[in-house]
């Protein structure tokens, strides 16, 4: 029940690097925050203009965000000593190409001319041919060039790329991030406004990105006399994620933002015992972080009146065709790949992908690669459905999997997607990364294969489906197995965080602002990275 006055408990602005629609732990904070009390307002980005509507009792606004100091987006290669014949950018190159291969052209087309074949027109064309070929010749010399220092540029083991991260790191130690990421002021840029309006009594920034962004804004309010506190909710452990680009600068610069203002937060929450562990020997924290657990909402919110996709009927498939289900973020390091390659091998199976952009690069890849094998009929693409619906939209596949690759943050936790799984009562099959392979040996609930062997992994897809109910048993027979792995549970673990950092309740009501037109409810499935 929500409560009637929502600031009697103090106002709590939470910060995300995404448009929210795509990150269920933030909606169910929100949320669950909003209905414990709290005067919640969740701040996310748009590359649009500002949209503002109620998620669940909280205000939730996109930001507009620019990405003006991006390193790559003019794309500047200067380096003359590295390559000293390489164009200036890339584009350059491609323009020069294009023009050489214009001119052939066109003298191709000169000489079928008519009175092409008189001796001075010959002459003439023959001095234009010698032209062209040696314009030609130098242009492809200076593309290769750029083309070379632009992979060179994109090289994490580069001798030259390491050693300018290193200076930049001696120089000015965990500040090197302000050259070698710019952007991360784009972002604080983005925040700073809408933040700074709220007032905020606690800002909860999730994830890196945000962490600097949500400690800046409490030291601006600490200036203006306000007693602001900053959360830090660690989605992942940023020396072991696999970079999000080509960019060799990238994790230098990130690690050194979150080494930065990881000491500025009153309080870090994450979401396991082992990345607890591993942020308080690596930031030196004067605690160990709370975990809150990424466990899905298992009861209805109040304001769910949609009904519950039917997911057998999206995929057009009958109760007896078994289903394979992936939710979540599609990428390489995901793993889905294994899903499509082995359908040959598994006659009767269908998958289902529930991922957040269907048009995306990795995504097409895959629905072309299926159509290749023979078995894109089989290959279902759906969207993500509300956060509260994800149980039971899931519940109605036969195997819940979650083929991730090895990556040291793939390692320590137990994700969204198999809590999501596990309440939807599917039996897992989950590559052997540790958290989760070895749960799954422990409890039973599925079947572990070795990561990216297609072999291993039609071995455990047909080991669940000749014996599901085996699987399923797991669930009625462990009854607490569930009980801890829900968002209701998790949410008491967070309202206590935020209380022993206000523990006197905030009487002065405020004014909030207007939520403007209701777009309706965003849909969010899973973790996003």
């Amino acid at each position: 029940m929500l409560s009637e006055d929502r600031t009697a408990r103090g106002r709590i602005v939470m910060l995300v690097d995404n448009d929210v629609a795509r990150d269920s732990r933030v909606q169910k904070a929100a949320t669950s925050a909003a209905a414990a009390g709290w005067d919640v307002h969740l701040l996310g980005c748009t590359g649009g203009k500002k949209r503002v509507w109620e998620l669940g009792g909280a205000h939730v606004q996109l930001v507009p965000l620019k990405h003006t100091l991006t390193r790559g987006r003019h794309g500047v290669l200067r380096a003359t000593l590295r390559r000293p014949l390489a164009y200036g950018h890339p584009k350059v190159a491609d323009y020069r190409r294009r023009l050489v291969q214009s001119r052939r052209a066109d003298l191709a087309a000169s000489r079928l001319a008519p009175g092409a074949g008189g001796p001075v027109r010959k002459a003439w064309l023959l001095a234009r041919g010698g032209t062209a070929r040696l314009q030609s010749r130098w242009v492809a010399l200076r593309a290769r060039q750029t083309d070379s220092l632009a992979a060179a540029r994109k090289n994490r083991d580069a001798p030259v790329e390491r050693l300018t991260i290193r200076c930049w790191q001696a120089l000015l130690g965990d500040r090197a991030w302000r050259v070698l990421d710019r952007n991360l002021w784009d972002w604080d840029s983005a925040y700073k406004n809408a933040i700074d309006e709220l007032e905020p009594d606690i800002v909860h920034a999730n994830d890196f990105r945000m962490l600097g962004v949500g400690a800046r804004a409490v030291r601006r309010a600490r200036a203006k006399g306000r007693r602001a506190k900053l959360v830090w909710d660690a989605h992942e452990f940023l020396p072991g994620a696999k970079p999000w680009g080509s960019e060799p600068h990238w994790l230098p610069a990130m690690m050194a933002y979150e080494r930065e203002y990881a000491g500025a937060a009153d309080a870090v929450v994450t979401v396991s015992a082992e990345l607890a562990d591993l942020l308080t020997e690596t930031h030196g924290l004067p605690r160990p972080p709370t975990v809150v657990l990424n466990a899905p909402i298992t009861e209805a919110a109040p304001s769910s009146t949609e009904p519950v996709p039917d997911l057998r009927e999206l995929c057009g498939v009958g109760p007896d065709v078994p289903i394979a289900v992936y939710s979540g973020s599609a990428s390489v390091q995901r793993g889905l790949d294994i899903m499509i390659e082995t359908l040959p091998r598994l006659p009767r199976l269908h998958v289902a992908l529930v991922v957040a952009r269907a048009r995306a690069e990795y995504v097409q890849g895959l629905i072309a690669r299926a159509a290749a094998l023979g078995v894109g009929d089989r290959v279902h693409v759906l969207p993500y459905v509300p956060f509260d619906q994800v149980v039971p939209f899931l519940a109605a596949a036969d195997i819940g999997v979650v083929p991730i690759h090895h990556w040291p943050n793939h390692e320590i936790a137990l994700i969204t997607k198999f809590f999501e799984y596990s309440h939807a009562r599917l039996p897992i099959v989950v590559s052997d990364v540790r958290a989760m392979g070895d749960m799954v040996k422990n409890t039973g609930q599925g079947e572990v294969f070795r990561a990216e062997d297609p072999d291993d992994y039609v071995r455990a897809v047909e080991a669940v489906l000749g014996d599901p109910g085996r699987y399923r048993a797991v669930y009625d027979d462990r009854p607490d197995l569930l009980r801890e792995w829900t968002w209701e549970a998790q949410a008491d673990v967070l309202d206590g965080v935020y209380a022993g950092l206000l523990p006197a309740a905030r009487t002065t009501p405020r004014r909030s602002p207007d939520p403007g037109p209701d777009p309706g409810r965003l849909i969010g499935a899973g973790e996003e990275r």
